[in-house]
């Protein structure tokens, strides 16, 4: 793959302060409303979540990048894309903005609904190479986690250490549904975990999913094709890619972005997730 192209130092920095500062805003009110004091709400069926949380925030989000960022674009969960002759296309596409602003106000929405501990914030700034900048606000964790092309990962402001991961058995491999006729299938996918002595978990959020395996805590993600979004993504990739860990589609070419099913893994188990997810037994499981 061709190295990104490099951005101004001092856009990823003022990008990098201010997603800082609205990670932590987000952090805050969500560990405040949390439960179903947030005026739940179903957008296209029942189980498709809206809160009030999801919409103050990503109004609060935009607001503040309009003011750090005059005229920059947007694009949102609950508010779509705010700019440009097509609000919708990401940078390197047609009609897409040089730089993009993607935001996920309540990653795993159900789950803060319920009061369980398991969403976060998602913020991302893309250009035509793929995530720029990216935070995520794990707000029950106390943690807001920051990269940036080039500068690695953090924590709270410490640098993340590499993975220890080596083996595959052992190990977590976190995941989403797929959709019916979608590909992994989940029944496989359950089957190929268990066969290769990994533990599988689907917990709701999808950015936190992939930011376990930049954080070393888990071997591998796995998201369905049509089982997401880029603003579900796109913050928790970047940081992923700066861990050092391997990103690529379901056929297993890498990919800074891939929008159509995606895996993430520790770069020395990659070759077998991806055989995992195309359900071949090459790899002994």
């Amino acid at each position: 793959m061709a190295s990104p192209a490099l951005a101004s130092a001092g856009l990823i920095s003022r990008a990098l302060d201010v997603a800082g500062r609205l990670a932590n805003d987000a952090a805050e009110v969500i560990t405040a409303t949390a439960g179903r004091m947030a005026s739940p709400g179903a957008k296209a069926h029942p189980f498709d979540w809206v809160t009030e949380t999801d919409r103050t925030l990503e109004r609060h989000t935009r607001r503040v990048i309009a003011a750090e960022f005059p005229g920059s674009a947007v694009l949102g969960e609950e508010y779509g894309g705010s700019t440009g002759p097509d609000p919708l296309a990401l940078p390197g596409e047609p009609g897409g903005p040089e730089h993009l602003w993607i935001v996920d106000p309540v990653d795993g929405t159900a789950n803060y609904v319920a009061g369980i501990p398991w969403c976060c914030y998602s913020l991302a700034l893309v250009d035509e190479q793929g995530p720029l900048v990216g935070v995520i606000a794990d707000p029950y964790q106390g943690q807001i986690y920051a990269a940036a092309r080039g500068l690695g990962l953090r924590a709270n402001g410490r640098r993340v250490p590499p993975s220890t991961l080596t083996s595959l058995a052992g190990s977590l491999v976190f995941a989403e549904p797929s959709k019916p006729g979608e590909r992994p299938d989940l029944g496989q996918l359950i089957v190929g975990t268990r066969a290769a002595h990994a533990g599988l978990r689907m917990v709701g959020s999808s950015a936190l999913a992939i930011t376990q395996v930049a954080l070393g805590r888990a071997a591998v993600a796995i998201l369905p094709s049509a089982g997401y979004h880029v603003w579900d993504v796109a913050g928790a990739l970047i940081l992923a890619l700066e861990a050092g860990m391997t990103v690529c589609d379901l056929e297993g070419n890498e990919s800074l972005l891939p929008l159509d099913g995606l895996i993430v893994a520790v770069p020395a188990l990659a070759d077998q997730a991806i055989e995992l997810v195309r359900g071949l037994n090459s790899s002994g499981f």
